[in-house]
């Protein structure tokens, strides 16, 4: 039996869902309301409330861990609790506590947890930025901007030393600054709160909790308001997908400066009374090689990543079977965001799992965003195409209306934000008259005649251009499918051509492949793609291999893995004139009916 054979064949490994549940509203001139009645836990209406209750019930459990030399820094549910009380008394008494927030500078580890939920506890939001606002090298205007619109009370950082760049920004002058490590004259360290008396939680549920900058691929960041029951409802609405009493193992690197980070892995594995690994890898070449070491010791229950880094996992998996075996070993369920991933990739991971274990691992994924919670659907069921967006969790319901051909996606929760920090204006036109969340995504049915099935996404309404011939483009669906079609020797792409008489692609190269490869790669694949494109605006005439990796001290890729398509048309001007140059350069590929 080949390899595909046995893909189809094989079994799933039960990811213990619980039963789908779906109602369809159908509207006058072809709009939905898609709602899931599925009931969900309400127990925990702040986001310090399951880290009381896990300390109480499995104090000796561990919440959270990170590397330290050879072994690893753990800490168990009660230590936590403990930890985090002295925090938040340090807090009182440094007479920190605000209602403006908690400016955080830090990477992902203990430490940034437990003053983060220390803070949150007292009613006084935290406001993790990207670390890279605040690294050597970094440029400043992009912290400037996320100060103007957050104007925190105070900042702490892991490192004073490593964020000295950032700390000595104009716009933080004359703020207190809590240091883990390194603290200047003048610095409260942390250590000094570690040793202060308890103060007990103050929160309540409509208190804002954090705020988490948007990616800014439409615009300057806004500040999303989350308040504790927005996000502690997700966290139980994603909980109610399943039917699984174990808390998750998780092993995991996205930033808790992003939704996905913060919300759907740190505080979901809180909420489950789960154990969370923090993995200090990135789903780079350079820096992959971390992943890797930590899940040959952790066999996760759960993972989650970027597509660049399940299609690096693709490749480590294949070569290394001790890595296949550990990751193999208890993992129930496989999920992607931030991107799409090639259904190549997946088929990859698959096929080693069931050389492995002789099952398959649902894979699946999620959508939504900042505002959102961040999860407003997901595949809740046993699946292995890729491209899905699924359908609402619990207590969600999602308006389709129609629009220009497509079925413009709002979003109804409890999840759902109430708006953005200092922009009344911004927060009212985000919402339509029936008080849905409108993201400006489109999605389609993966069979009209049955919603059960799922959605797909279909492309950023605003992402999508006209040609010089006025065909239409629709640049998520094309991405997703050119980038599907090249398989693992491209990380992503940049759809381009809007007023060109022909689509053309900016390719990001799989950094551990020759160049030669790569481009044979691609004129492969994307032969094979117009091959079954449909109309001018679906296929590709031109495309260009890049130089490099994505941008991500300017924004090209934002923390979570995502290209913010109209920022990488900026900042690859020059290669999008040499992309449509005529004549064509010898390295842009032409590609005739």
């Amino acid at each position: 039996m080949d390899a595909d054979a046995r893909t189809l064949t094989a079994p799933f490994r039960d990811a213990r869902y619980a039963p789908r549940k779906l109602t369809v509203e159908h509207r006058p001139g072809g709009e939905m309301v898609l709602t899931n009645p599925t009931p969900f836990f309400r127990g925990f209406r702040t986001l310090i409330a399951p880290l009381r209750h896990w300390a109480e019930w499995a104090p000796a459990r561990t919440w959270l861990a990170e590397r330290s030399g050879a072994g690893w820094r753990e800490v168990a549910f009660a230590e936590a609790w403990e930890a985090v009380l002295a925090i938040a008394g340090g807090l009182r008494e440094a007479d920190l506590v605000s209602k403006r927030p908690l400016l955080i500078l830090s990477n992902n580890n203990i430490d940034h947890a437990l003053v983060a939920y220390a803070a949150m506890s007292q009613g006084m939001p935290i406001a993790p930025v990207s670390a890279q606002y605040g690294l050597k090298g970094a440029n400043l205007a992009r912290l400037t901007h996320a100060c103007e619109v957050l104007k925190p009370a105070a900042v702490y950082t892991e490192d004073a030393a490593l964020f000295a760049d950032g700390l000595s920004a104009d716009c933080l002058a004359g703020l207190p600054v809590i240091a883990a490590k390194n603290p200047r004259p003048g610095d409260i360290p942390l250590e000094r709160l570690y040793r202060s008396a308890a103060a007990a939680p103050t929160a309540t549920p409509d208190d804002h909790a954090k705020y988490l900058l948007t990616s800014g691929s439409t615009g300057l960041p806004k500040a999303v308001i989350c308040t504790h029951s927005n996000t502690a409802l997700n966290s139980a609405q994603i909980a109610a997908c399943f039917d699984d009493p174990e808390p998750p193992v998780m092993v995991h690197s996205a930033p808790w400066s992003h939704s996905l980070g913060a919300n759907s892995i740190l505080h979901y594995g809180l909420h489950r009374g789960g154990t969370l690994y923090i993995d200090w890898g990135q789903p780079t070449a350079a820096r992959f090689g971390e992943t890797v070491r930590n899940l040959k010791e952790v066999s996760p229950t759960y993972q989650n990543m970027v597509p660049a880094g399940w299609m690096l996992l693709a490749e480590a998996l294949e070569r290394d079977d001790d890595l296949a075996r550990s990751f193999f070993a208890q993992v129930r369920l496989l999920q992607y965001g931030g991107a799409a991933l090639g259904q190549a990739s997946a088929d990859r991971i698959q096929a080693v799992a069931i050389r492995t274990v002789g099952e398959k691992i649902s894979f699946g994924s999620g959508y939504g965003a900042t505002e959102t919670g961040p999860t407003a659907c997901n595949v809740h069921w046993l699946n292995d195409r890729m491209g899905m967006i699924g359908l609402p969790i619990p207590g969600t319901s999602v308006r389709l209306v129609p629009e220009a051909g497509n079925l413009d996606f709002r979003v109804k929760g409890p999840q759902v934000t109430q708006g953005y920090l200092g922009r009344p204006e911004l927060s009212d036109l985000a919402f339509d008259d029936e008080g849905f969340y409108v993201l400006g995504d489109a999605a389609r049915f993966v069979d009209p005649d049955d919603p059960d099935r799922g959605m797909v996404f279909d492309g950023r309404l605003s992402e999508n251009f006209k040609l010089a011939t006025g065909a239409f483009v629709g640049v998520g669906e094309l991405r997703i499918g050119a980038i599907g079609a090249v398989g693992g020797a491209v990380t992503d792409a940049v759809v381009c051509g809007e007023n060109q008489e022909g689509v053309g692609l900016l390719l990001y190269p799989n950094p551990t492949l020759p160049r030669g490869e790569v481009e044979a790669a691609v004129r492969d694949g994307l032969t094979r793609f117009n091959a079954q494109a449909k109309g001018a605006g679906g296929r590709i005439v031109r495309a260009l291999v890049l130089p490099d990796a994505p941008d991500a001290a300017h924004g090209e890729i934002t923390d979570k893995g995502y290209i913010a398509q109209a920022l990488a048309r900026r900042l690859r001007e020059a290669a999008v004139r040499r992309l449509f140059a005529d004549p064509s350069p010898p390295d842009v590929m032409e590609f005739r009916p």
